[in-house]
């Protein structure tokens, strides 16, 4: 079987982290990469010994497969202009500005029979999978993803630029949908929202507390689920998983807690979630994080900024 032809178009810090995942499998050719900033990007594919290309549409028929890892304002576009002329696609986070435009890419897709996966990369966290099977029916979850202010990703608000990553792991635990969301947001150093919260109600009666916040002093990516008679905590950053479980006793007694810890070595969830990629399009495999939930996580969010705009200070 020849290697599979990839491209990345966009090459800042994620783009470059992509075009080096894709330079370590096996089985796959990086062809080139491409970049509005020609000199930044000739630059990075030199390093990397491949071609630079100045215009996207130049990979055209060169390529099998494209990451695109350019500002989420150039993701549909980009997207559509691959998946038009039979390129598989993987798209960073978030899928699209708005779930309109991501349910179109995914229709898209779907009718030309081309893989379509999402960037949601803590899908592919050890710390995650390991306590995946360890969840039954998920009644609250609390989570806080809070990060020092940097300017990469100020293309968007926070909830689409860091909180969707909570939103996308909670749609993924939670049997149900959405029904009701209560939010507040604010502008701290920028003109968009850069500090959020959301309470979500889910049909099941499962209720989800989120926030995000680019303006913290220190990094925090917890996560915290509760069930009947079970609490897991997870430390996306760390790798750190708590699980406590409470036997029932009597009235007379409470019963016993049993808690176990466990740390995973963060191992590496990009280089995971892109052999992923590569093995849906090899292997004409469903993407484990496609269009669809891309366009779950858009659509939740789009309900959060919603509430968020009604009671503007």
């Amino acid at each position: 079987m020849s290697a599979l032809k990839t491209a990345v178009v966009g090459v800042g810090y994620l783009g470059r982290i992509h075009a080096q995942k894709y330079l370590d499998l096996a089985d796959v050719e990086l062809v080139g990469v491409s970049d509005k900033r020609a000199e930044e990007g000739r630059a990075f594919a030199e390093s990397c010994g491949v071609e630079f290309f100045d215009d996207p549409r130049d990979l055209l028929g060169r390529i099998d497969a494209v990451t695109i890892a350019t500002s989420t304002p150039a993701h549909f576009e980009l997207a559509k202009l691959f998946l038009d002329n039979g390129i598989h696609a993987f798209v960073e986070k978030p899928l699209t500005t708005t779930s309109a435009a991501g349910r179109e890419l995914t229709a898209l897709a779907e009718r030309a029979g081309l893989k379509l996966q999402v960037g949601h990369v803590e899908r592919f966290n050890s710390a995650l999978l390991s306590a995946r099977d360890k969840l039954g029916t998920v009644r609250f979850i609390e989570c806080h993803r809070l990060a020092p202010f940097q300017t990469r990703g100020t293309d968007v608000n926070v909830v689409l630029d860091l909180m969707i990553h909570d939103l996308d792991v909670i749609l993924s635990l939670i049997e149900g949908k959405p029904v009701t969301v209560s939010a507040v947001g604010i502008p701290v150093l920028t003109d968009n929202i850069d500090i959020a919260n959301a309470r979500i109600e889910f049909d099941t009666g499962a209720v989800a507390n989120v926030t995000a916040s680019r303006v913290s002093m220190t990094a925090q990516r917890k996560f915290r689920v509760f069930q009947r008679n079970q609490y897991l905590s997870i430390d996306f950053g760390k790798g750190d998983v708590q699980l406590v479980t409470h036997a029932p006793g009597s009235a007379d007694a409470p019963g016993d807690l049993d808690e176990q810890t466990w740390n995973l070595e963060k191992g590496d969830a990009l280089l995971a979630e892109v052999a992923a990629f590569v093995s849906a399009v090899c292997n004409d495999e469903p993407c484990l994080v496609g269009g669809e939930d891309g366009v779950a996580a858009l659509e939740l969010a789009e309900r959060i900024l919603e509430d968020i705009e009604r009671r503007e200070f």
